[in-house]
């Protein structure tokens, strides 16, 4: 079965109280949300705001009516975005759902003038991350997307190694995703309203190999493909993309959804980083390892502490804390794998 990463499987003050420790957050004034789509990562949403005193979730709009008995009694359901944003009253939205819709909500909502958390990537199509980028400005909003990884404890551990300077200057990177296929809905085997592979998983492990190492992606090569599952139509399972850094390193990234459904989870995510002095690597069944040139290779037990990416956003927006996931880096790394797809799709090297 496809891995929801949506909500909890009961959305109710208890079950969201329950789940984990809520950071003390206090706000100026009190924040109405709302979410559309109940479908891919809005539980970065749900799962912390229950527990806020200075936030309110007040209505969701999904197509499929199903999809929102769940919801804690008083959050008002519409099954049309466009009715919800006329009728309520509402300080930011998130966003899920189809990749090829996405672009259309982030609009409407800028045009509200609503602060946006949406999902990944913004747009599958440059013009449209172009109308998004243009209209956040004018609207004067302020807008995220749902990267949590970039907020998790191993990812905050390899940062942290990185600028201290222990592995030396980078000089290669290696990731990898790889997801078990499951089911998938229609709009995901379409490449009208899917985008991509690269633009759809690539961008999480993009962001965390250009935040991590601190360096710039260039150029990029890719190819992309589907092997066996005709009936996943245009959906890719296995990608390869080569990225020239701004020194003149190297990064790879190769994704699929070929892992077998007898793993005992639904993703592989891995991440290496190399440099003159050491190499610091991320694997699951390994933790936070590190080798120098100095010291062998040693495991890296205390780690940071995870954080929400939308309590960060909210923070940012309404405490004026700098945000752990700049605007600036959201646009550029849509422009990077939105540009690593095109070399796929043209077979030729692309200036990012």
């Amino acid at each position: 079965m496809w891995q929801n990463h949506s909500m909890p499987e009961s959305i109710t003050r208890r079950s969201l109280l329950a789940a984990a420790a809520v950071p003390a957050l206090r706000l100026p004034k009190k924040i109405r949300v709302a979410v559309v789509f109940m479908e891919g990562h809005v539980g970065e949403v749900f799962r912390p705001i229950e527990g806020l005193p200075d936030v309110e979730l007040v209505a969701v709009s999904d197509p499929n009516p199903a999809k929102m008995t769940k919801l804690a009694a008083g959050v008002r359901r519409y099954t049309d975005y466009r009715q919800m944003l006329e009728k309520e009253q509402l300080d930011v939205v998130g966003i899920g759902g189809p990749n090829g819709e996405r672009a259309e909500v982030i609009l409407a909502c800028a045009d509200r003038k609503l602060h946006v958390a949406a999902e990944k990537p913004l747009a599958i199509e440059g013009a449209d991350l172009e109308r998004i980028r243009q209209s956040v400005r004018r609207n004067g909003i302020e807008l995220t997307m749902f990267l949590p990884m970039r907020f998790s404890a191993p990812y905050l551990a390899m940062k942290q190694i990185v600028e201290s300077g222990e592995i030396g200057q980078i000089g290669q990177i290696d990731a990898q995703k790889s997801y078990k296929l499951g089911e998938r809905p229609p709009w995901m085997i379409k490449r009208s309203s899917y985008g991509g592979t690269i633009p759809y998983i690539g961008v999480h492990m993009v962001d965390l190999m250009r935040w991590i190492s601190g360096r710039e992606f260039v150029e990029a090569v890719s190819l992309q493909t589907r092997i066996g599952y005709p009936e996943y139509g245009q959906m890719e399972n296995s990608t390869g993309t080569l990225f020239r850094l701004d020194n003149g390193g190297v990064a790879v990234l190769h994704m699929d959804y070929l892992r077998p459904q007898t793993a005992a989870t639904h993703g592989d995510d891995r991440l290496r980083i190399a440099g003159t002095g050491g190499v610091v690597e991320y694997q699951p069944a390994t933790g936070v390892t590190v080798v120098t040139g100095k010291q062998k290779t040693r495991t890296i037990t205390e780690l940071p502490a995870s954080r929400s990416l939308f309590l960060d956003f909210l923070d940012s927006v309404y405490n004026r804390k700098p945000a752990g996931l700049p605007l600036s880096d959201i646009y550029r790394v849509n422009e990077i794998v939105l540009g690593a797809r095109e070399s796929a799709e043209k077979r030729a090297f692309v200036k990012l």
